[in-house]
């Protein structure tokens, strides 16, 4: 199964995250299968490709619970 999930990037205490496609089975570091954006909580931008999360949504990924809030955050803005 996919996984629409975070990757942690950046320094300490100053962390970024990756919006990766990974299989569900691989650790956060894991090999993915594409980035599809990114979260940076503490400037709070989101960059989110929007053709790829759905291509990845119509093969069966699932996204985690942060990533479907960050989504539909998106989404109403």
């Amino acid at each position: 199964m996919i996984k629409l999930r975070l990757r942690r990037c950046g320094k300490k205490q100053r962390a970024i995250y990756r919006i990766v496609a990974i299989d569900a089975r691989s650790r956060r570091e894991g090999r993915d299968l594409g980035k599809v954006g990114f979260y940076d909580p503490i400037k709070k931008k989101t960059y989110l490709n929007v053709p790829a999360i759905l291509f990845f949504l119509e093969k069966g990924a699932q996204p985690t619970k942060t990533v479907h809030d960050i989504l539909k955050r998106m989404m109403y803005n």
